[in-house]
């Protein structure tokens, strides 16, 4: 698919420059990036926070929705604020990220259940592992599975090739 833009989603608790150079990169290939910085919050706050930040750069649809780490399962609450702007969604990549699971919880926040429409996802979705060891090799391990069975595009990101690089191919086969 070909974008109109391309929001780049870091987790929560910490800032856009986690991204590194990925923004730019990505703007080689010609793709519109939006890069928000939703510092310090966490479920409903970081989809409100997002969603604001999204609407400030007025951003060309349809949105591409790329979020790593504990992000991905705020995906659909701040696709439902996009879908609610007229902002069509035309995918989402999970980048090292958790996924979203139906009745799902802000575990930062317990008093907040996370927002998702009855049709999530109602756009393409794909996944981009970047680090196949580590820490949270095994959670990565069964988004990766999960993705696969969902019937998702998956790329494992194999160096040298730039992040940007699978990332872009992977938004293209979206």
């Amino acid at each position: 698919m070909t974008p109109g833009s391309v929001v780049l989603l870091h987790a929560p608790n910490t800032t856009a420059d986690s991204w590194g150079e990925l923004p730019r990169m990505l703007r080689s290939y010609g793709l519109d990036v939006l890069a928000p910085d939703v510092p310090d919050e966490t479920g409903t706050r970081y989809i409100a926070r997002a969603s604001l930040a999204i609407t400030a750069n007025d951003p060309a649809a349809p949105l591409v929705l790329v979020a790593r780490g504990a992000a991905g399962p705020l995906l659909p609450g701040i696709a439902l604020a996009q879908r609610a702007a007229h902002r069509p969604i035309g995918g989402f990549v999970f980048v090292d990220a958790d996924l979203p699971r139906r009745g799902g919880h802000d575990h930062a926040a317990p008093q907040n259940d996370l927002p998702m429409a009855p049709d999530w996802p109602e756009a393409p979705c794909g996944y981009l592992r970047t680090h196949p060891d580590g820490a949270a090799s095994s959670e990565r391990d069964e988004a990766v599975r999960e993705a696969r069975l969902r019937g998702w595009p998956v790329a494992e990101h194999e160096p040298p090739a730039p992040v940007a690089q699978s990332l872009h191919e992977l938004i293209t086969h979206l």
